[in-house]
């Protein structure tokens, strides 16, 4: 236990110049739900001017898990006292506490105290949490520059500290249902205000929703995002269980993020939904996977879900040959989205296991080695389900998405067959993107179940044999075997995109062929080389 806490609990230096502090007595307790999104906004928004709403995230998350921390500490400390007086110790009082808590690292400790650059106090008292907590903590805080005046004003720190002084996050005042779902609140509000940038870490949570729905994860599994960015799906993974009556706290949850800023930002989400024992490592998943068994085999998860970047270059494709989840062929160097989805079947449990990946339409009908992919995937039986989503509905691009779908074993009824499900016209639009409503996602949901049209205009399915997937040459555009799709306006992002890989192919080919003219002794440079 940190030592002179009642001391330090009592003291409250203040700057006069900036910091005030509030007492407990002066804030009123059990906020609302909108009261505290309202504050927590409020506090992001003290950094408007000099911080760019991009990074409002990397500082905000911080300061927030922090203020929790030490406001959690203390009312475990009053419990503490209230039930044992003077009788208490050290040893009994760690009983009564989620996270140890250094001397001089509470919120009220750093942030009432004159002299030194509060930024490099903030980032000491940071460190020092981490250090105490290796098991749980360790880099939760991620790597702001704290100290860094060029990019954190001190202006703009102290007003951030604050705003915050504002927002008790005790569990008398908040429930960690509603700071879990204000987290939440935060990540979308962050998201809208970066714009493109938030592709990286946020995937809109309708999508998220109908995704996690398909998949239908069970209490008792282990559900694995190896792009799992700020944890979205994996959070709803704990929604989905809840909304149908399961014990949350029985699965167990694993993600691999390369960002670190994001990675930590992960490891808070699901700290405020009590799902401290979930496992988030931070690493290249396609380079250098996290998640192994004693054997040195991939580990293997009852559910295996993602919205990986899409078209990644530079994605590692000189080691894929040798790599076991090669199976199928390699993709191309220029392209990392059939990796992904060689990484995540690899990583399903054979019998019950399944996957679902977000994907652009590209991976539907681009030729080359993803076409001998994706016709490998297909006669292996392994892709159960096509679903088209509306245009403009992610952060980070404007072009069509799809969902694939994939299991180790299909219902009898869907062996040999692939389902295809047109959602491209159930969205609503709004200022700066499209949405799904929560109708939407239903009956999307509702095609997918049954396999067939439900009873409302705007999305049809269909269950599409092996053989006639074939004669198509192995295409999965959605186009070739649902009828509205075909009957619609032409899509120009699709139709972009083809074009776009058709040139990539074209100059592939070309460059083939020049160099092999040129190995027979051809000048080459006389002859040109089309675009």
């Amino acid at each position: 236990m940190p030592v002179n806490v009642q001391q330090r609990a009592k003291t409250d230096d203040v700057d006069a110049d900036n910091i005030r502090s509030r007492s407990k007595a002066d804030i009123p307790v059990k906020l609302t739900q909108q009261e505290l999104e309202s504050r927590l906004w409020g506090a992001a928004n003290a950094l408007r001017g000099p911080v760019d709403p991009a990074d409002f995230k990397t500082y905000v998350f911080p300061m927030l898990f922090w203020k929790w921390i030490s406001d959690t500490w203390l009312h475990e400390h009053h419990e503490a006292v209230s039930k044992w007086g003077d009788n208490l110790d050290d040893e009994i009082e760690a009983d009564f506490h989620r996270f140890a808590v250094p001397d001089q690292c509470l919120w009220s400790d750093v942030t009432t105290k004159t002299g030194e650059n509060l930024g490099v106090r903030v980032r000491r008292a940071l460190d020092k949490v981490e250090q105490a907590n290796p098991a749980t903590l360790a880099n939760v805080f991620g790597d702001a520059q704290w100290g860094n005046k060029e990019r954190l004003p001190e202006s703009a720190l102290i007003a951030l500290v604050n705003a915050f002084n504002g927002v008790p996050l005790d569990p008398e005042s908040v429930s960690h249902d509603a700071l879990g779902h204000a987290y939440e609140y935060l990540l979308k509000q962050f998201a809208e205000a970066s714009g493109k940038k938030a592709g990286e870490f946020f995937t809109p949570p309708s999508v998220v929703h109908l995704l996690v729905n398909i998949l239908d994860p069970k209490p008792d599994e282990e559900v694995y995002d190896p792009a799992c960015g700020s944890g979205g799906m994996l959070v709803e993974t704990i929604n989905a269980i809840e909304a149908h009556g399961g014990d949350s706290r029985e699965v167990r949850l694993f993600g691999q993020e390369v960002n670190l800023t994001t990675s930590a930002i992960a490891r808070m989400n699901l700290a405020f939904h009590q799902k401290v024992g979930s496992e988030i490592r931070r690493g290249d998943t396609l380079r250098e996977p996290k998640f192994w068994n004693t054997d040195g085999t991939f580990r293997q998860f009852d559910v295996v879900l993602a919205n990986p970047p899409f078209s990644l270059e530079n994605w590692g494709a000189d080691t894929w040959p040798a790599d076991p989840r090669s199976f199928c062929g390699v993709p191309p160097a220029k392209n990392g989205d059939y990796a992904w989805i060689q990484h995540m079947i690899a990583s399903m449990k054979p019998g019950h296991g399944r996957v679902g990946v977000v994907m652009p339409h590209g991976v539907l009908f681009r030729g080359g080695s993803e076409a001998k992919i994706r016709q490998c995937l297909i006669e292996e039986d392994r892709l159960e389900a096509v679903i088209g989503l509306p245009n403009n509905l992610f952060y980070s691009t404007t072009i069509p998405a799809c969902l694939l779908i994939f299991r180790a074993e299909k219902s009898e009824e869907r062996r040999n067959h692939v389902l295809f499900v047109d959602a491209t016209a159930r969205f609503t639009k709004d200022k700066n993107q499209n949405t799904m409503t929560e109708g939407d996602v239903q009956v999307t949901l509702d095609a997918y179940r049954t396999g067939g049209n439900p009873n409302d205009e705007g999305i049809e399915a269909r269950l599409v044999p092996f053989d006639e997937i074939k004669a198509n040459g192995f295409d999965l555009n959605i186009t070739r075997y649902v009828a509205k799709a075909r009957e619609e306006s032409f899509d120009v992002g699709s139709a972009l995109v083809a074009y776009g890989d058709s040139r990539e192919v074209r100059r592939e080919t070309e460059r083939a062929m020049f160099a092999r003219l040129a190995a027979a002794g051809v000048d080459v440079s006389t002859l040109g080389v089309g675009e």
